[in-house]
Formats: C-alpha cells, structure tokens, sequence
C-alpha cells in the first residue's frame, strides 16, 4: 500500500503544468464579428482592449491567446495558438476579420550560446580599459579645452 502510494506520488509529479497566456478567446463572442457591420467601438466592447495594435499599414487589432504545456525539466511548449485579426477600413468599420493558428508561429532555434554582433571582437579588458582617454571633460588630458565648442563657449 505504501509503495502504490509514493509511485502516485512520482507520477504526479511528472505531470505537464499547462497555462494560457494572452487574450482568452471566446469563440462566441469572436464569431459575432461581421465585417462591414461592426466598428471599432462595438470591436472593443465586445471583445476588449486588443493584445496590440498595428502601427504601420492597414489598421489592424490583433487579440493572441496561447496555451502551453511544460514537463518537469523541459522548456515550455505551445500547444494551442490563436490570432484573432480584425482590419478596419478608413471610416472605422471591420473590412476583414481573420484567425491563424499554430502554423504561423515562428520557432526559432539559436546556434550556439553567443549572439553573433557586427564588428570585432573585445576582451574583458579591452571593454574596460579601451576608452581611457578617448572621452574627456574640458582640462582633463585628453579632453576638450574650455572655449572650443560650436558656439565658442
């Protein structure tokens, strides 16, 4: 009896944890939208304030819901993604209303440890010690001398 209950004990410890992030999606209330109906006013009453914004181009509200799951150990892992697109047109009104799913996501897999920079390569000690002199106050050496700025001050 004992020995069933700590192996229930291990198994439920291996369990994934599950959360949902971003805007949770009532497919209820996303079905109602109607393009040329609605507006941006009647958009965010019934679904709220959108995840973000658009800034460039077409006006466009984007609401992004995500469930992930995450074993013991391991990385999280998205197992449902939703992407409710509502554009609008010039007057305010919806012009389209599209829904993406996970076969848009972008996974992205770095290489290595290091983010490759443009430029050269520094030490430690050439970070620290490789401006000494090349920035200076006015009668430090190395610095400006009072009087030689753009307005001759």
């Amino acid at each position: 009896m004992l020995l069933l209950a700590a192996a229930g004990i291990a198994l439920s410890g291996c369990t994934a944890i599950t959360e949902s992030r971003g805007y949770i999606i009532d497919p209820t209330l996303t079905e109602v939208i109607q393009p040329r109906i609605d507006n941006q006013q009647s958009v965010e009453g019934t679904l709220g304030r959108p995840t973000f914004v658009s800034q460039f181009g077409t006006p466009t509200w984007y609401y992004v819901s995500s469930i992930t799951g995450q074993r013991p150990f391991n990385r999280p892992r998205i197992r449902v993604h939703n992407v409710l697109a509502v554009q609008f047109d010039a007057t305010g009104r919806v012009a389209k209303v599209d829904r993406t799913g996970v076969e848009k996501v972008a996974f992205l897999d770095p290489s290595g440890d290091k983010t490759p920079v443009l430029g050269r390569e520094r030490s430690f000690l050439q970070d620290l010690f490789g401006n000494i002199g090349q920035v200076g106050g006015g009668g430090m050496p190395g610095g400006v001398p009072a009087g030689s700025g753009p307005n001759g001050q």
